[in-house]
């Protein structure tokens, strides 16, 4: 398994403090994060998982902790838009360069709008996928912020609320 990416390429190129740890992904996981959350003996909230969606149309990034869903009112909330809906894998796959289970908000082929759970800040690293399935990179949250340029906020969906 090749341990340099175009994300870890990105990190590298900006000066971030990363490293770079890898695991048996499987496959036929039925929640990849909350695997490799298992698989590298970190808690879910710290490892996070990138997802792309569509808010009003047009392609944005969320990354929250693997054991969390996002809410799509408060994504689309988040990016100043009314709707928003989950991106199809394959289109997933187009804009970002990157196949789905290895989507790293990282050196993605198209920059996009990026927003991290604003929750993931209080941690001092989490991990977050470095471009390729098995691969992760830890590395201090506000770096990730400050490279991807995103917004911090609140997008995780509270039990009970509308999606």
């Amino acid at each position: 398994m090749a341990k340099t990416t175009r994300a870890t390429q990105t990190l590298a190129k900006q000066g971030v403090t990363f490293e770079v740890h890898s695991y048996d992904y499987d496959p036929e996981a039925q929640r990849t994060g909350m695997q490799a959350a298992e698989a590298l003996g970190e808690p879910p909230d710290r490892v996070l998982k990138t997802l792309m969606a569509l808010v009003d149309g047009k392609p944005v990034c969320a990354v929250v902790p693997s054991d969390r869903e996002v809410s799509m009112k408060k994504l689309a909330a988040t990016f100043g838009g009314k709707s928003a809906q989950m991106m199809k894998p394959a289109d997933a796959e187009r804009v970002t360069g990157y196949k789905v289970g290895g989507i790293s908000p990282f050196g993605q082929a198209r920059k996009t709008p990026t927003a991290i759970e604003e929750a993931a800040l209080a941690h001092p690293y989490v991990f977050i996928n470095a471009g390729q399935r098995g691969l992760q990179v830890k590395l201090a949250p506000k770096d990730a912020v400050k490279v991807l340029d995103a917004i911090a906020a609140g997008l995780a969906a509270q039990s009970g609320d509308p999606t």
